[in-house]
């Protein structure tokens, strides 16, 4: 989750995303990595910031994510 909140059954907004890991050659490989992104970032149009942020702490991208103040 990308603000390591409980998600109630009453947020419709939020979504499940499930990545699949791929092998040297670019195959899926039978693996995935679930992200779950509450309504409230939804909302604050933060989820692609989110999902760059989670994937690249998880290693899963390189160079994509950058934290600035």
């Amino acid at each position: 989750s990308a603000t390591n909140r409980l998600i109630s059954a009453k947020d419709h907004a939020a979504i499940q995303i499930n990545i699949g890991g791929v092998d040297q050659s670019g195959l899926y490989d039978g693996t995935y990595k679930t992200y779950v992104i509450s309504g409230k970032v939804r909302a604050c149009a933060e989820s692609d910031d989110t999902l760059n942020r989670l994937a690249t702490r998880d290693g899963e991208l390189k160079n994509v994510w950058n934290y600035q103040r």
